[in-house]
């Protein structure tokens, strides 16, 4: 799913080709898509684009006479720009779900997924609009007391309250990966077990991985649309990188799978050695799940080792 530095990137690419320009057209391939009836989208068109702003995960076009087209691109949507001369205008195929047309080019929708969970929302006024507001704090603009204060309202795993759109807005699966990796601190770790000092450690990292990343996909957007948008990042140092050597010690970096996410994690550099297991492995395996990284390159070398001869 996009997170942070992607949809920033995304409006960031949008502004000079949107803005002050009218939505001519709002096309749709799935009906799946648009979300909401009142005001009907077709109130939309026509009219020109004031601005764009995030909300969370969601990129919102502020459209003159106090409508809000509000997108949400969930797991598998992304967007591309296509200009007229490369066919924009064409919404055929399973994949392309809605476009919105300008006077010089077309913004598409698309998701890759037979679960189709990408929205489109036409809203009236600022309160309509508030309602997508999920109450996480901005972790950029967010002081050390903030975002602290933020972390502890609920007692959880790291990796669930840095994810938790109600306490931070705007980190996903895969940037909550790579600040903890940053901070050197464990997914499991519970927020009412930090230390005024590791609590402090996490909000550097999150400023620091966040406005890494951010800054690099902006000055890329800023040359061409970001047409491969992905959670998978050449330069990420674990998520996506299971049984890969960690940049910084060279361990395999591990993961624990849990529902449709899943956690990755240096052993060494962020737990102590110590493996964490997820709650169907552990349940699978009781007793025999290694406990540390040691144990698990045992387990590996004897399955890899040639059988002994028998007697």
């Amino acid at each position: 799913m996009p997170e942070l530095p992607d949809v920033t990137a995304y409006i960031e690419a949008l502004r000079p080709r949107v803005v002050d320009r009218p939505l001519l057209a709002v096309r749709l391939g799935s009906p799946f898509v648009l979300r909401s009836v009142d005001p009907p989208i077709r109130e939309a068109e026509g009219r020109r684009v004031e601005g764009l702003r995030r909300i969370g995960k969601r990129i919102v076009f502020e459209l003159e006479g106090g409508l809000f087209l509000v997108l949400h691109l969930m797991v598998a949507g992304r967007l591309h720009w296509k200009t007229p001369s490369s066919g924009s205008g064409m919404l055929r195929g399973r994949t392309n779900v809605a476009a919105l047309d300008f006077d010089d080019g077309t913004l598409l929708l698309t998701e890759a997924s037979t679960k189709k969970r990408a929205s489109l929302h036409l809203v009236r006024g600022e309160a309509a609009l508030a309602a997508f507001e999920r109450g996480g704090i901005e972790p950029l603009e967010a002081t050390e007391a903030e975002f602290i204060a933020g972390l502890k309202r609920e007692n959880h795993t790291l990796k669930r309250s840095l994810t938790d759109p109600r306490l931070f807005s705007g980190i996903g699966n895969a940037y909550s990966d790579e600040i903890l990796h940053a901070a050197r601190m464990s997914p499991a770790k519970l927020t009412s077990r930090l230390t005024d000092e590791e609590a402090a450690r996490l909000h550097a990292a999150t400023r620091e991985v966040l406005s890494a990343w951010t800054g690099r996909f902006v000055a890329e957007a800023k040359k061409a649309f970001p047409e491969k948008v992905t959670a998978f990042r050449e330069g990420m140092a674990v998520h996506g990188r299971y049984g890969k050597p960690c940049p910084d010690c060279g361990s395999p970096v591990q993961r624990i799978v849990y529902a449709e996410n899943e956690a990755n994690y240096c052993a060494k550099c962020q737990t102590g050695g110590k493996l964490l297991a997820d709650r169907a492995l552990s349940q699978l395996l009781r007793g025999d799940w290694p406990k540390t990284l040691e144990e698990l390159e045992e387990r590996k070398a004897e399955a890899g080792a040639p059988a002994r001869p028998r007697p």
